[in-house]
């Protein structure tokens, strides 16, 4: 153990060792090596002959995570890169909507003027391009409060104009709402109306407006659940930048990670998993995700959670697996025929029984469902 490990401070040598190290770990977004070397001191505001340092790395390129654990030891949200910019210009400019909302959820600030005489919104428009993660991070910047009309010095234009000069048609369309759009009286009813219709635009007014996004309707929804529950991916990706909850419950015990079981939507799936939400959470089955998209046959759907940690030996308060429900509720056909193979690739145990001690494969014998059972002699 040297002596940083041991609690006193580096020689500066060692120092300037580690710090060059750690930056070295975000480049390549090495999360569990940047922790292990910011515990024996490494320092994220530390910077090089380029002054980077790896919180502006994790800013620059896009790296979540890592974001996160710089802000968790100290990174200086203020600090500035050698073109004199904030970490959310170099978010937008890379169109990086989550970074940018993790920054903006930080206080940092919206409309620093960077040396070449632009705030983050005209680097997301004139330095961005007319695809969907820039449209979502020009939508985060409106719901975290960026000034949006200000005429860049250098360019000589205002955002819209940016948009309309690059012929960015989608991010036009959204800057033209934001700037002309009247922002609602109500925004704790209107986010949730947004939300629920899937209108991004609508959702970033009102959080803009000061809407309380974890604001819930009389169901106990919140807003990201309502856009989980209607498959709203637009809606939700900007709720998530801005910190929605994936983990809130509803009075029928769903969180918008839940539903996504229900629904089968990959792209929600996706959308939430950059933010960590609790897999081991139950729904009022006691059941994980992978249970009712089983039953459902939602075969997309399972390859994709079977990469991700979520346990799919679970046992719900029925008494079946992920496993059993595909078999007991499903109908037999191809796309549960692949469900059952999704999960035996995927190592699941088939000889987990029912309640009543039935086993999976006495399941589908019992329901002449051949195929299955001869996926399950394996």
């Amino acid at each position: 153990m040297d002596q940083s490990e041991k609690g006193a401070p580096p020689k500066a040598e060692d120092q300037a060792a580690l710090d060059e190290q750690l930056r070295d770990a975000a480049w390549a977004d090495d999360v569990a090596r940047a922790g292990r070397l910011i515990r024996r001191g490494a320092d994220v505001n530390a910077k090089d002959d380029s002054e980077q340092s790896a919180y502006l790395v994790a800013t620059s390129e896009g790296h979540l995570d890592l974001l996160r654990l710089t802000l968790r030891h100290g990174a200086d949200v203020d600090d500035l890169d050698s073109w004199n910019g904030t970490g959310l210009i170099r978010a937008a400019e890379r169109g990086h909507a989550n970074v940018a909302g993790a920054l903006l959820q930080t206080g940092i600030d919206r409309d620093h003027v960077n040396r070449i005489g632009y705030q983050a919104i005209h680097e997301a428009v004139w330095l961005g391009e007319n695809t969907p993660s820039y449209e979502t991070t020009v939508r985060v910047l409106a719901a975290g409060g960026a000034e949006l009309g200000r005429t860049s010095p250098s360019a000589g234009l205002t955002p819209l104009e940016m948009a309309r000069e690059r012929g960015f048609d989608r991010l036009e369309r959204i800057l033209q709402t934001m700037t002309t759009a009247k922002l609602p009286a109500d925004p704790d009813a209107a986010l949730l109306d947004a939300a629920s219709r899937g209108d991004a635009d609508a959702v970033a007014l009102a959080l803009r407006a000061g809407a309380d996004i974890e604001v819930r309707d009389g169901n106990r929804r919140t807003a990201l659940l309502l856009a989980a529950t209607f498959d709203r991916i637009e809606a939700a990706r900007v709720l998530v930048a801005m910190g929605a909850d994936p983990d809130a419950l509803d009075d029928r015990h769903d969180t918008p990670w839940l539903v996504t079981g229900v629904t089968g939507s990959v792209a929600m799936l996706e959308v939430l998993l950059p933010v960590h939400p609790d897999l081991t959470i139950t729904n009022r089955f006691g059941g994980l995700s992978p249970i009712p998209a089983s039953e459902r046959g939602h075969v997309d759907y399972l390859e994709r959670v079977v990469q991700t940690d979520v346990d799919l030996d679970h046992v719900n308060d029925l008494g079946w697996t992920a496993l059993l429900e595909a078999i007991i509720l499903g109908d037999g056909g191809e796309a549960h025929q692949a469900v059952v193979r999704i999960l035996l690739e995927a190592g699941v145990d088939r000889t987990i029984a029912d309640k009543d001690g039935l086993t999976p494969m006495q399941h589908a014998e019992s329901r002449g469902y051949d195929e299955i059972a001869a996926l399950l002699r394996g």
